[in-house]
């Protein structure tokens, strides 16, 4: 799932020549233990990965992790230790903090949704707003805050969204094209903006209904409209202080881009021991 992606931002980093600064100043012999450190309270994620950065590096540096993925930990945790060579850890370093950090981020921002929204029976899912060749990573990172995931691609379910239904002449065009193209076992799930476009969809019918940028108001009427016949997902500005009274309105299922495109990166340290 992420060895290419480990290499790759490996090769970035090191572009052939290596790490200049430790190999300069760093003896060859020089062995270190270090402690991988949660600055901030968060949700942990992306242990394996920064494990395998290390490992690429150099297979005889020894990482353990403390914590599970999924785990929130106060300020200060420490949540993995490295032991070895002290040049393959500081060549490694940045390359599995900046992964371990941003899938920190990602699972500790869709925790923030999670909980806003516990109790009410709607649950949170990502999008497909993520990173570019990240995505793999940050689904996972959904998953240990949490949340769940929506599509992976555009491969693997039908979602007709606004701009299809403009270029193929309206609902009941688009959904039925994609009906005699696509087997019974493939669901439909269709955008809609208004409770007219909603009307339009009891119509031909559809598996999911995705209720985009509406109102708690809206939403509820989009609901009742409904009553059952398909899933109800909303999506369009979802943030911890909106999510409640979006979840209250009976929707099923709520999808946030933010938790991926905007989740800002939770800070984590790799500190070197003094003893």
């Amino acid at each position: 799932m992420y060895a290419g992606l480990v290499r790759r931002a490996l090769d970035e980093d090191l572009a052939g020549a290596g790490d200049l600064t430790t190999e300069a100043c760093i003896p060859a012999d020089s062995v270190s233990r270090a402690d991988i450190v949660a600055r901030v309270t968060g949700v942990i994620a992306g242990s394996q990965v920064a494990r395998h950065v290390f490992a690429v590096v150099d297979p005889d540096v020894t990482v353990e992790a403390l914590v599970e993925d999924g785990t929130e930990v106060e300020a200060g945790t420490v949540v993995m230790t490295v032991d070895g060579s002290s040049r393959s850890i500081l060549t490694a370093e940045r390359t599995a903090l900046n992964l371990m950090g941003r899938m920190s981020g990602v699972a500790t921002a869709t925790h923030h949704l999670v909980r806003a929204i516990a109790g009410t029976g709607a649950v949170i899912t990502d999008t497909r707003k993520t990173m570019p060749g990240l995505r793999a990573l940050d689904k996972y990172s959904v998953r240990m805050g949490g949340g769940r995931n929506h599509r992976f691609g555009l491969y693997d379910a039908v979602m007709i969204k606004d701009n299809h239904i403009v270029a193929a002449g309206g609902i009941t065009g688009a959904v039925e094209a994609v009906r005699s193209r696509v087997g019974h076992t493939v669901k439909i799930e269709v955008e809609v903006d208004a409770l007219d476009q909603l009307d339009e969809l009891l119509v031909v019918g559809a598996d999911i209904v995705l209720l985009d940028n509406m109102d708690p108001a809206t939403l509820r009427k989009a609901v009742e409209r409904v009553d059952g016949r398909m899933i109800c997902e909303a999506s369009g500005g979802i943030t911890p202080e909106t999510v409640r009274a979006v979840a209250e309105s009976g929707v099923d299922v709520i999808s946030a881009g933010s938790i991926t495109h905007s989740a800002p990166q939770l800070d984590v340290a790799l500190d070197f021991r003094r003893d």
